[in-house]
């Protein structure tokens, strides 16, 4: 075996040091790669919108006392025809008309041994309820409902099945436009965040959804619901 001359030697020795140069400076450029991918900045998106509510469901309690369980059962039909009537004749129809069975309480059978005399036997309590997506009709209805308290009609508004319900049911077709609002305006912080730090706003490094919340505006006006959801991104910075 010929043993290398001296040139072939050196140019072996720089060959090494070349590649161990180009080496050297490509592993400094990944190492500053990284170290900008690893700067980072979490900001939060805020949407918000206002929205009527889209179905009413408003149950209507009443009740009547008797000494007489016919003559009670005779009070609850009455009433239940003046109300549904009275529905009828401002608009509703009877698809959104519902009722229930009359709830009959017995008081003689749950004085036990008490001395104290109830006026009246038996009480019973029933609910005609309606069920519809014309807000704004329902509502004036609601607000009218003393002309049937005029007539005789005892109506039960504090307890918690007498509360109206307003829903809200198209969250899916606001969702997309919503989520981009988020995202939108957490670029927007993130940039300002960018430029206050002299650092360039670089791609998405994670994103989240947070959970869309629907609530009364306010309470006093229930119908108007608002729409709420946060979005959590993370952007790479870079110098």
């Amino acid at each position: 075996m010929r043993e290398k001359t001296p040139g072939a030697k050196l140019s072996l020795s720089i060959g090494v040091i070349v590649a161990s140069l180009i080496l050297s400076v490509s592993l400094y450029a990944s190492i500053e790669r990284f170290k900008q991918f690893d700067r980072v900045v979490s900001v939060k998106g805020l949407a918000e919108q206002e929205h009527i509510a889209d179905i009413v469901i408003w149950p209507i309690q009443f009740v009547s006392a008797s000494n007489d369980l016919e003559d009670l059962y005779l009070q609850m039909e009455k009433n239940t025809d003046k109300i549904r009537a009275y529905l009828l004749l401002n608009g509703l129809t009877e698809e959104e008309l519902s009722q229930s069975a009359p709830a009959i309480n017995d008081r003689s059978a749950q004085q036990y041994g008490s001395n104290t005399r109830n006026e009246y036997r038996y009480t019973a309590q029933q609910t005609v309820t309606v069920y519809s997506k014309r807000i704004e009709e329902v509502r004036s209805l609601m607000s009218s409902l003393s002309v049937l308290g005029k007539q005789g009609i005892v109506f039960v508004g504090n307890s918690y099945q007498s509360q109206t319900e307003f829903l809200f049911d198209r969250l899916n077709d606001i969702k997309p436009g919503m989520i981009e609002e988020a995202t939108k305006n957490a670029r927007e912080v993130a940039q300002k965040f960018a430029q206050d730090s002299n650092s360039e706003l670089g791609k998405i490094k994670r994103a989240s959804q947070g959970q869309f919340s629907i609530r009364e505006r306010d309470k006093n006006n229930p119908h108007i619901k608002k729409i709420r959801v946060v979005t959590t991104v993370e952007y790479y910075l870079s110098d």
